[in-house]
């Protein structure tokens, strides 16, 4: 049996989760993917995947030898291309893990446009808002926030996309209610859907137009979901402080209104991290590049 097709075919299973499907992605029969995994856990003296009847997993092993025959792989494509002198187009599935905030329209819609660019590729994109082990469970890159890249994973690299500044925002409801603020002086005692991922308190420094000024805010809602904070100031609970991409079509459609535009809480760096700069596959060398050009405020 070929090797290489044996290694393609584990990493095609491994991805896919499923010999059926990752036979069908090949062109060849169920069984035949069977032999060749088997194949290569025979030569290596070692299970590299579970099987049971209706779900396959990688073994600890196999997520080792997953991950450098990954590699392996798509520095080979890539090196092919190059002597072919042919530009490789981006192909496979992109296994991404991303902030909660990216389940918004917003973000979705640069996704869809990444996806229009380059339809080969299949996006995985994982919003668990837990801090993932891109190496140790098969990720390509992620996307977090830092205020700095020292705050991020040591041994990994870091690419700055975008700076994301967090907007104060209130449904209109809640504003005619509560009222309108005209200045910092205002806000204090408003209602805060606090954003607890950001260390913010019920107390803090913000900088109006021509001066800075210690605000007390009455925390009604804290949580490190965005999502769940952006849907309470929808229902007019409160005061919040979300990132631009989140609200852009709850601000066009008049569900939600900046309040004091001038006021800005703080400003977050959105970073690509991913594991090493040797034999960057395509797939991630686009999304980073076509990211750092569609996001407000990139860099």
């Amino acid at each position: 049996m070929d090797t290489m097709m044996s290694l393609r075919l584990f990493c095609t299973v491994s991805e896919l989760k499923s010999f059926t499907a990752a036979a069908d992605r090949i062109g060849i029969s169920p069984a035949m993917a069977s032999k060749h995994v088997m194949r290569l856990e025979n030569r290596l003296g070692t299970r590299l995947l579970n099987r049971t009847s209706r779900h396959v997993s990688l073994t600890e092993t196999g997520w080792l030898y997953f991950n450098q025959a990954k590699q392996l792989l798509e520095g080979l494509d890539e090196v092919e291309a190059a002597i072919g002198n042919v530009t490789m187009a981006p192909r496979g599935t992109l296994k991404l893990s991303a902030p909660v905030c990216a389940a918004s329209n917003g973000f979705v819609s640069r996704l869809a446009e990444y996806n229009r660019r380059y339809p080969d590729v299949c996006l995985d994109v994982d919003l668990s808002g837990r801090m993932v082990n891109l190496v140790d469970e098969g990720f390509d890159l992620a996307l977090r926030r830092a205020t700095s890249p020292d705050r991020l994973d040591l041994g990994l690299v870091a690419r700055p996309l975008a700076d994301i500044e967090f907007h104060l925002m209130a449904s209109p409801e809640y504003l005619e209610r509560a009222g309108r603020p005209k200045g910092l002086a205002d806000l204090n005692g408003h209602a805060l859907l606090r954003f607890s991922g950001a260390n913010l308190s019920d107390i803090m420094e913000l900088k109006g137009a021509n001066r800075q000024s210690k605000i007390t805010f009455r925390t009604v809602m804290s949580s490190d979901n965005e999502t769940i904070l952006q849907l309470a100031a929808l229902r007019g609970m409160g005061l919040v402080y979300l990132p631009k991409w989140m609200t852009e079509q709850d601000i066009a459609a008049g569900r939600l209104e900046t309040v004091l535009p001038n006021s800005i809480a703080f400003s977050i760096t959105l970073f690509a991290v991913y594991p090493t700069r040797k034999h960057l596959s395509a797939k991630v060398r686009t999304f980073i590049d076509f990211m750092t050009t569609s996001l407000p405020g990139q860099r």
